[in-house]
């Protein structure tokens, strides 16, 4: 048994003390007063965190209440006209009603904007870490293991260099890195040869994003300016995003469908 459990394995024979839970609704009901009394009298660099440490756990609270919080639904009770002239404090009692409706319709948007990126692949498979990285020894006697190969596809910049061996920790290997895709169009029903802009998203975590891994399911940014399309303003649009489909280390190349 693990050391320190002492308090869980008598509790679980014993049972809790008689006035536990009253002196710890006690505590808790101390600690705001004592928190304050903290802030009260923390001064120099100590007292600005903690100020600022405060603040951002009051903004984060004010966001979840805000998040909860049910704004009732206000509309006009009528829309009979009502006889002679209508009062100044009553000219502008349907504003209320406007701004809501303005602001319903804003949401709404949000949401089909949401919607409208729905990815062609929805779910895959989670790759762990061993399948992801290759341990590299290092050193004299190879016993140094800090080092990781990535034995998956990835993507990195045209003015790309490596870093010196010594501070290298990822090695990518240049037979793994793809700077063109073969992205399919669901709307025209055609493929393109594209070149990669970046790596926007790896559902295995932001890590191999930042290191521009592009497994099955990755997110990715794609050079669409010579497919001619256009905004509804008439600018011509860079860059799309597109999901990739395949697994590249195993096909020899990326497939990936435009987010349309």
């Amino acid at each position: 048994m693990p050391q320190g459990d002492y308090i869980e394995l008598h509790r679980k024979r014993n049972g809790y003390r008689l006035d536990y839970f009253e002196r710890k609704r006690k505590k808790a009901a101390r600690e705001v007063h004592e928190r304050s009394k903290k802030a009260q009298n923390t001064l120099g660099i100590k007292g600005k965190m903690l100020a600022k440490k405060r603040y951002a756990e009051k903004a984060q609270m004010k966001k979840t209440l805000k998040m909860h919080d049910e704004t009732p639904s206000r509309r006009k009770v009528d829309d009979e006209v009502h006889d002679g002239a209508v009062p100044a404090y009553l000219l502008d009692r349907d504003v209320t009603a406007r701004a809501k409706i303005l602001s319903n319709t804003i949401k709404q948007k949000r949401k089909d904007r949401a919607g409208k990126w729905e990815v062609p692949l929805p779910k895959v498979r989670p790759v762990a870490e061993d399948e992801m990285f290759k341990v590299i020894r290092t050193g004299k006697r190879k016993t140094k293991q800090w080092k990781r190969m990535i034995t998956k596809a990835t993507f990195v910049g045209a003015g790309f260099t490596r870093k010196p061996p010594k501070y290298e920790r990822f090695i990518r290997p240049s037979g793994l890195r793809f700077t063109k895709a073969n992205v399919t169009h669901p709307e025209l029903k055609c493929s393109f040869n594209l070149e990669i802009i970046g790596v926007k998203k790896n559902p295995n975590g932001p890590m191999y994003s930042s290191l521009g891994v592009m497994t099955k399911g990755t997110i990715i940014e794609v050079n669409v300016s010579e497919l001619g399309l256009v905004t509804p303003a008439g600018k011509v649009v860079w860059g799309k995003y597109a999901q990739v489909t395949n697994d590249p280390e195993n096909d020899g190349c990326i497939n990936a469908v435009l987010l349309v």
